[in-house]
């Protein structure tokens, strides 16, 4: 079964597939077209990124906000043995069909792995490894195989089990405990706002001024936290919350975050 070691990116391991398979827009987040199974142009012939320590500054923030979950190494050591996109447009071809795929399954068992961590859901702990292992299962089988999972019916099957585990945690928190899933609160002002054991899931949090808010076991599941202002906000405890999401946000070095994440650099 996976580690969550193996649900994290190592790009030493990985053969720059986030920069060749993915297509991008210009934009804001990247400062040029590229389109899908193309290599960026700052991707050298040894799979580094040739500006990664200026990503920003060089008008590719959108690259600091992207994480595999490891799915790149998974798809270039295992799924193909370790055999290189480049000189071999077949192999080509079905790394980069393979490789979005992938990258969905090892955010799901990210997303199962931290609900099997978490005590107050145990009552569903027994289901979450049962559907772990099969979604493990998944990602381990042939290239074409992988390529077909259907990762909406995945989802669908995972879906109610970590909506179980989100009301789980939640349930522990006392007091009243705000539902806020799906709701637009771009620009919200919340700063100090108590959100202890909210449910935020899906929320469009873009630009919402959450300083020193208070998030310990909110749930943040696909909450879009784009420009969010989280200096000094508590986010320990919170559940689902991505490294992706919080590389999108704004923080600083009174930011409380879950050990499982680390500080972005940008803060």
């Amino acid at each position: 079964m996976s580690t969550n070691a193996e649900l994290r990116a190592d790009c030493a391991d990985c053969h720059g597939l986030c920069c060749v398979a993915l297509p991008f827009t210009a934009s804001a987040d990247f400062a040029v077209d590229k389109a899908a199974g193309r290599p960026c142009q700052n991707l050298l012939a040894d799979s580094r990124c040739g500006i990664h320590a200026d990503l920003r500054g060089r008008g590719f923030a959108g690259c600091t906000v992207f994480d595999c979950f490891g799915a790149g190494q998974k798809v270039s050591q295992v799924t193909f043995g370790g055999r290189d996109w480049r000189g071999d447009d077949g192999v080509a071809r079905r790394m980069f069909a393979v490789f979005p795929v992938m990258r969905d399954l090892h955010e799901v068992l990210w997303y199962l792995a931290e609900a099997l961590a978490r005590p107050e859901a145990a009552p569903v702990h027994g289901e979450l490894r049962r559907v772990r292992d099969e979604v493990e299962a998944l990602t381990r089988g042939a290239p074409d195989a992988v390529a077909g999972v259907d990762v909406g019916a995945v989802r669908g099957r995972v879906g109610p089990l970590l909506t179980r585990t989100g009301e789980l945690v939640r349930a522990g928190v006392p007091g009243p405990r705000a539902d806020r899933r799906g709701a637009d609160l771009m620009g919200a002002k919340l700063k100090g706002a108590d959100l202890r054991g909210a449910c935020l899931r899906g929320a469009l949090l873009i630009a919402a001024d959450l300083r020193g808010a208070d998030l310990r076991a909110a749930e943040l599941l696909g909450a879009d936290l784009r420009d969010a202002d989280l200096r000094g906000a508590d986010l320990t405890g919170c559940l689902f919350l991505t490294q992706p999401q919080l590389d999108a946000a704004r923080g600083d070095a009174a930011t409380r975050t879950p050990e499982t994440l680390r500080r972005p650099a940008h803060w």
